[in-house]
């Protein structure tokens, strides 16, 4: 016989370990006890067969993560049989897992009338739904969760307490007679009588109408396919693609899907996943790109309601501005999304922490949110603690402690207070949950964003140092700390020279990241306008009379044509920048594919939508040697497509059209082989053999298969993140990399 104390570590709450435990421990005749301490679990046992169940400890259940399974000698006697002991306050080296989509066997309850769970929405047990959303506090125990507030019936009590039931010990066990109930409201707020709002909500949505949904993690806004348009109108989004849940078998019809997609799309954290229409002109009201995002019912909820509903697909988009925080109260979205939506279709849980749907594209993720997140990384940063408050675009916040980083979900974009707050709220609970004190605030290098100045007021008020880390520095280190080139193409950051950069080749490792290449600096006339308007980024690259003529055929007057002319030539709040986006943009208002961006990348997704049904024709490389490093020059590209755009008769016309595709991939084809050259022309030169990548213009699969293609061709291994966003999700855990390589 042998006994010991073992304790485990990881993410180890809310994946039921402790009746996981029991059940091992019962079946192999080992006596003891296991409880929670703080975020770990500690066991005290004793008996013939302890190594089996240690070995069964180091597997852990399934939503798991087990870093560390210590034993220790244990003197004194063991109690018999095997109980489970209330929870305590211990050591906050773990975490809980992200909310996950409700399991198999749940659904078949739902869908059983003799199930006392039949027609329930809010089923769940050990094995799924919401985590993140509902905690308040650890350890993970109802009474500090939101389900507090629902006190458990007979039935469900003696389940929770039931050694042989898969909700034993589930702290989110519910049924319709003691859990949260949903409720249908018109759009003043005033309750519609009936017994089957799931059902109700299914027929108004069926008829056309706009219905508010509360999910998980806040509020969606839903409508069919049909009443799409109206929605955007409503939503003042006339162009912005929109996210749809939709039953298997259509997305299976409509979209173009590979085993990998297969498998992301019913993974427990079922994101939105960015797939290619198979007819690219199909659902145009929905998306007018050649992609579509879409995902399956992650809920109860969901699932009732696509029972109920006649069409086999809803818009499902969240219910905020662009870059604010997810709306989750009730009282808050009748506000919000007056004169938006038609009914709410609403719950009585308290939504404690929001979460946004994470996305994903070809494997690799753009939003870093439900399901995903909190994300606890294994690395070894060192002894200090360090918390990277992230960029100022699709932010999210990283706090390392002790061996692991853990990255907040999806924030948004702070630029303005709301988003602010929501990102403190959130930096505050992960601390709490993980029992930091930081030694090190890391923050972007740019001096007026919000986050940099929260970052450097909370380190003098603790007395710690503020590291200011470069924005695309933070991209690399995202990918790796080991010697490589690195490429980190996007929209802007603020440079070390006080440029704009976004199209970066560096060489070395972190810290030591050399600037070793660029695409050509050029003017942005009227610094943000050259984002909102994209063909005042065209006469930046491309200054002179053939742009200001095309221009004028656009409706541009002469008076606007004068001061854009002037305005550039005299750099009179026209800063220059390096960015590559910034040239996708102008490529797509110089082919007439977008001239004012309505939401976050629309110039640079309507050229790769033209470019998708393009044929890429090779151009004279771009690529010049300027001096120390090398330099892509996007005038030389641009001219080149500038010529080719006014040769074609009739842009408008079904030829015109092709050609213009034609000219989209081409661009796209020779901007990307050209970075891709000069990052190998860096890579023979420093001898270095790696190649990382990064940036929110990679999540372009044309460019960045091109750029993959052209490195591997030339015996270079490409590198790129496969665990954070590629676009600026990955920034504040790179920042904390960064920052950890400082003396002290």
């Amino acid at each position: 016989m042998r006994q010991g104390l073992i304790t485990v570590r990881g993410v180890v709450q809310g994946v039921g370990f402790r009746p996981f435990v029991y059940a091992h421990a019962v079946r192999l005749g080992v006596r003891g006890t296991v409880q929670n301490l703080g975020s770990q679990v500690e066991v005290r046992a004793a008996g013939d067969r302890f190594a089996e169940l240690v070995d069964a400890l180091r597997a852990g259940p399934p939503l798991s993560r087990i870093d560390e399974v210590v034993v220790r000698s244990l003197d004194g006697p063991v109690p018999d049989g095997f109980s489970i002991l209330p929870s305590a306050e211990g050591a906050r080296t773990g975490l809980i897992p992200p909310d996950v989509a409700i399991c198999g066997r749940c659904l078949a309850e739902i869908d059983s009338p003799s199930s006392r769970y039949g027609g329930y929405w809010a089923t769940s047990c050990v094995d799924c739904g919401p985590r993140y959303s509902i905690i308040r506090d650890m350890p993970y125990d109802r009474p500090l969760t939101s389900m507090d507030a629902f006190p458990l019936c007979d039935g469900c009590r003696a389940e929770f307490v039931d050694p042989g039931s898969r909700r034993h010990h589930a702290q989110t066990i519910a049924c319709p007679d003691c859990g949260p109930r949903l409720a249908l409201m018109n759009a003043a707020g005033r309750p519609v009588h009936c017994s089957d709002p799931v059902g109700e909500a299914a027929a108004l949505l069926d008829s056309g109408l706009i219905v508010a949904i509360r999910g998980l993690g806040g509020f969606h806004i839903s409508s069919v396919e049909e009443a799409a348009g109206r929605l955007k109108e409503r939503l003042g989004r006339p162009e912005q693609p929109l996210a749809v849940m939709a039953r298997p078998g259509w997305i299976e019809a409509e979209t173009r899907l590979s085993e990998r997609d297969r498998a992301i799309l019913g993974s427990v954290e079922r994101p939105i996943l960015v797939l290619e229409k198979r007819d690219p002109e199909s659902h145009a009201g929905i998306s007018n790109l050649h992609t579509i995002g879409v995902m399956l019912p992650y809920s109860g909820l969901h699932h009732l309601l696509f029972a109920a509903l006649a069409h086999p697909v809803l818009v499902m988009t969240s219910a905020n501005v662009p870059g604010y925080p997810m709306v989750t109260g009730l009282d808050r979205a009748l506000v919000a999304l007056g004169g938006v939506a038609d009914y709410f279709l609403s719950h009585d849980r308290e939504i404690v922490n929001r979460c946004d749907d994470s996305v994903v594209r070809d494997g690799y993720l753009i939003r870093l949110s439900r399901g995903h997140a909190p994300l606890r990384t294994p690395v070894d940063l060192g002894d200090r603690c360090i918390l990277g408050v992230g960029p100022e675009l699709s932010a999210n916040a990283t706090i390392y402690r002790d061996g692991h980083a853990v990255t907040s979900p999806h924030v948004g974009n702070v630029r303005n207070p709301e988003t602010l707050a929501y990102l403190v709220e959130t930096i505050g609970k992960l601390e709490n949950w993980l029992g930091a004190r930081y030694d090190l605030v890391a923050h972007d290098l740019h001096p007026q964003f919000l986050s940099t100045r929260y970052a450097r007021e909370l380190a003098e008020g603790l007395g710690i140092p503020a590291v200011p880390v470069q924005h695309h520095e933070a991209h690399i280190a995202s990918v790796t700390c080991e010697p490589c080139v690195g490429i980190a193409i996007d929209g802007v950051g603020y440079g070390r020279d006080g440029t704009v950069w976004g199209g970066e080749i560096f060489a070395g490792s972190v810290p030591a990241l050399d600037r070793a290449g660029n695409l050509e600096p050029v003017p942005m006339p009227g610094g943000d306008l050259a984002t909102r308007f994209p063909e005042r980024m065209l006469y930046g690259i491309l200054p002179g009379d053939r742009v200001l003529e095309l221009l004028g055929t656009r409706g541009w007057t002469d008076l606007e044509r004068d001061v854009l002319a002037r305005q550039t030539a005299r750099r009179v709040n026209a800063p220059l920048t390096s960015s590559t986006g910034r040239a996708l943009d102008a490529a797509a208002a110089l082919l007439g594919l977008c001239r004012e961006r309505t939401y976050d990348g629309e110039p640079a997704m309507k050229l790769e939508a033209a470019a998708a049904g393009g044929r890429a024709e090779a151009w004279e490389s771009s690529l010049r040697n300027g001096g120390t490093t090398a330099v892509i020059e996007t005038r030389v590209l641009m001219g080149e497509l500038m010529d080719r755009f006014l040769a074609i008769d009739r842009p408008g016309s079904p030829a015109g059209r092709r050609a213009v595709a034609d000219l989209a991939a081409s661009f796209q084809a020779n901007l990307a082989r050209d970075i891709a050259l000069a990052a190998a022309r860096v890579a023979g030169e420093r001898d270095l053999s790696r190649v990382a990548l990064s940036g929110g213009v990679a999540i372009n699969a044309a460019i960045r298969e091109t750029i993959t293609a052209t490195l591997e061709a030339r015996g270079l291994a490409v590198l790129v993140n496969d665990r954070y966003p590629l676009g600026d999700g990955c920034i504040s855990y790179g920042q904390c990399v960064m920052a950890s390589t400082l003396p002290g």
